[in-house]
């Protein structure tokens, strides 16, 4: 018999008392509740998402939809406002997850070798910049400066270099043995060569955990695009969330397509919850596959900085 098995059942001779069975209770109890209070209003929006318009706003519609219909989603992809904010939000997300992470991994490879000339004035700089920015006021002056607002680069170049994650990653590539870089120098390779041929194949986790959190705030930002881009094709979906929940409902038929103004099943509502599932879909289908790696990353950089 085994010392895992002997184990096991020595826990299940354990009696449990009343005390242990109401804690239990109390801890289930309330992550259910967590649970149906948290996920029930996403549910719900995917129902009324997949219900007429004007049938739903007849309310009573709680568990799944009374008018089904997928004419919200037609409506959505015929809109070519929606699909090109849609294309853009995925070329932003692409792009700049690929590059943050990559640029923010290699600086942050230099700056954790101790021996580096010149590493306490970077630190120092990078600190500083964590703690202190300039405003809003001179960073758009800034980005007219170097052309840079107006253009789909505003989206990925400023966010190409995260200080937060550059400091992360400093903590995990020292915990990674040196002997493995001095190995690599001794066979004759370079610095380049060693960081992508054996840093980054090990450093899987801290990858995943930088990617994972960049394309959520890529996919979900709307900010720059409302105060950088004046052209309307450049704009993102969370942006266009955002605008369509700001104006008014009369405002909004008069932007939509005139299919959906006319329809008599279709209101702003139905058209704003389909927009809205389809930007929360494609970050709830990847999250479950990096969570393993982000979870671990994480913990790694802090054990052993």
């Amino acid at each position: 018999m085994t010392t895992a098995t002997q184990a096991f059942k020595t826990r299940n001779r354990i009696k449990r008392t009343s005390e242990d069975w109401a804690v239990d209770f109390i801890v289930y109890f309330c992550g259910l509740f967590i649970f149906l209070v948290t996920f029930y209003p996403f549910y719900l929006a995917i129902v009324l998402a997949f219900n007429e318009g004007q049938d739903a706003t007849r309310g009573a519609i709680y568990f799944w939809p009374r008018a089904f219909t997928m004419q919200n989603f037609y409506m959505f992809i015929r809109d070519p406002k929606w699909m090109t904010s849609l294309m853009i939000t995925v070329l932003r997300t692409v792009i700049g997850t690929t590059l943050t992470t990559l640029f923010t991994a290699f600086v942050a490879y230099g700056l954790s070798e101790r021996e580096l000339v010149g590493r306490k004035i970077y630190m120092s700089l990078i600190i500083f910049a964590m703690y202190f920015s300039g405003g809003i006021i001179p960073y758009y002056a800034l980005l007219r400066a170097i052309r840079l607002s107006n253009t789909f680069f505003v989206y990925i170049i400023p966010g190409m270099l995260s200080i937060f994650y550059v400091l992360v990653s400093i903590s995990f590539f020292q915990g990674i043995s040196k002997e493995l870089a001095e190995s690599a120098r001794i066979d004759g390779a370079g610095e380049v060569s060693i960081f992508i041929k054996i840093i980054l194949p090990i450093s899987k986790p801290l990858l995943a955990t930088i990617a994972i959190f960049t394309a959520v705030g890529h996919w979900n930002a709307w900010f720059d695009s409302a105060f950088f881009i004046q052209n309307k094709d450049l704009r993102t979906l969370g942006y266009q969330l955002m605008a369509v929940i700001n104006q008014s409902a009369a405002l909004v038929t008069g932007n939509l397509e005139p299919e959906a103004a006319a329809s008599a099943t279709i209101t702003v509502m139905s058209i704003q919850l389909a927009a809205m599932i389809v930007a929360v879909t494609p970050i709830l289908l990847i999250y479950p596959f990096f969570q393993r790696y982000f979870v671990s990353g994480l913990s790694l950089g802090a054990v052993k900085g």
